[in-house]
């Protein structure tokens, strides 16, 4: 389980990036590296990092789902995921 400072900071890097979004693109298309580094850092979509939405953990993660591979593993053996189920042959 992640800190609740982890999945916090990860909220205000989606935050930032959403409001930078334009003018990140603005100052790109115009070449103007110097305004570029003027943004805040976190406010760049590369530094987010994809945490488990039940959990906050960082690796493991399936997009398809937004869950790490430890949760959809007990949600899938607990049948909370419709269609799918564990292969046995």
């Amino acid at each position: 389980m992640a800190k609740e400072s982890m999945k916090a900071r990860e909220v205000k890097r989606k935050k930032l990036a959403d409001l930078y979004n334009e003018r990140r693109a603005a100052l790109k298309k115009a070449g103007d590296s110097v305004g570029l580094q003027k943004l805040p850092r976190a406010s760049s979509p590369t530094r987010q990092r994809n945490r488990c939405k039940l959990t906050g953990r960082p690796r493991g993660y399936m997009r398809q789902f937004g869950i790490s591979r430890n949760q959809f593993r007990e949600m899938v053996l607990d049948g909370l995921i419709p269609g799918i189920t564990k292969s046995s042959w």
